[in-house]
């Protein structure tokens, strides 16, 4: 589970690449070797992200799966996530009003 935000810019695959990131860094499954037949490339990754409604049609997938050095991915997307006020827009850094973008991942591991 990992969860990430743009908290400038308002771009929703930023927040989805950081919150796959944070899903899986702190994880390590050195034994998939001997636990998935065909190892590493024979991996299946089921992601899901959380993500707001109002961002959904931003969202650059194939971004987000070059987080996963490993496997194939599925990503399914829902609606979740939030959207709150940074209380600030800073158009240099992006912004096109004061929205923060949250997103929620989460990855499950199987073959």
């Amino acid at each position: 589970m990992g969860w990430g935000n743009d908290g400038h810019g308002q771009d929703v695959t930023k927040a989805a690449v950081r919150a796959a990131r944070n899903a899986i860094e702190f994880n390590s499954i050195p034994s998939i070797n001997k636990i998935v037949p065909g190892g590493y490339d024979a991996m299946k990754l089921d992601v899901i992200l959380a993500v707001p409604p109002a961002y959904q049609e931003g969202l650059r997938l194939e971004e987000v799966e070059k987080v996963f050095p490993y496997g194939e991915c599925h990503i399914k997307i829902q609606d979740g996530g939030m959207v709150a006020p940074s209380g600030i827009a800073i158009e240099r850094l992006g912004d096109n009003g004061d929205d923060m973008v949250v997103v929620c991942c989460s990855v499950s591991v199987g073959y």
